[in-house]
């Protein structure tokens, strides 16, 4: 059973070795972002989802690095092969024991929302790290430039993750979230399947776009009458 979950973005920018002089710029994000993993609290397992070239299972030593990014760091032992997300999603865990799962961002949502249900019905109790950026076509200096839609998509993102809409996430239309650059679309469906028909204390911590992409922190913890 979900008992808990938090949405993170993952830009590498949040790690202040890669943003260097402009590191505090996203100060607030990261607080955010530390906030919502301190809230996940304590679970029986903790997942780490996030976007990724194919869908894949990592176990809990899978390392990920930034050097893509012109920083040597890397997190975790070994050869690094986590996606970007995840490997972000490793550095705001710090030591916290986790196991990775990556979804191809164009996973239909009904295979997302399965494969959120399977994690959830695993034995034990789970919480969801849940990696995704919104559009990147926020304003005209967006990777992706502006695109007149993606401010209402964004909306409609942080609105559902603000309450814990599960059925607003899985609204997402997965053609349109791929042509507004919003990585994000799938790592939420799979929490919408986590979550079911249970009852979250919901709470939005960050809904931010500076550098004109979207990015989102929230909270989920399920409700005592939910469990």
């Amino acid at each position: 059973m979900l008992i808990s979950a938090a949405v993170c973005p993952h830009p590498p920018l949040l790690v202040p070795e890669v943003a260097n002089g402009a590191a505090a710029e996203l100060d607030g994000l990261r607080a955010a972002c530390g906030e919502a993993v301190r809230r996940l609290g304590a679970a029986d397992r903790l997942i780490v989802v996030g976007s990724g070239p194919h869908a894949l299972d990592f176990g809990a030593g899978a390392a990920g690095t930034l050097r893509p990014y012109g920083v040597d760091l890397t997190f975790g032992a070994g050869e690094p092969v986590l996606p970007l997300s995840l490997t972000i999603g490793r550095w705001l865990l710090g030591d916290r024991p986790a196991v990775f799962r990556s979804v191809a961002e164009d996973t239909p949502t009904a295979e997302c929302l399965r494969i959120g249900a399977d994690l959830a019905a695993l034995p034990g109790t789970a919480a969801l790290l849940v990696m995704g950026d919104g559009s990147a076509r926020r304003t005209q200096a967006a990777p992706g430039y502006l695109d007149p839609r993606a401010a209402a998509f964004d909306t409609t993102a942080a609105t559902a993750l603000a309450v814990a809409d599960g059925a607003a996430l899985a609204g997402l239309d997965p053609a349109l979230a791929t042509e507004l650059w919003a990585a994000g679309r799938a790592s939420w469906q799979v929490l919408a399947g986590a979550a079911g028909d249970g009852r979250f204390d919901a709470a939005l911590l960050a809904d931010v776009a500076p550098y004109g992409v979207g990015y989102f922190v929230a909270s989920w913890v399920r409700r005592r009458e939910s469990l």
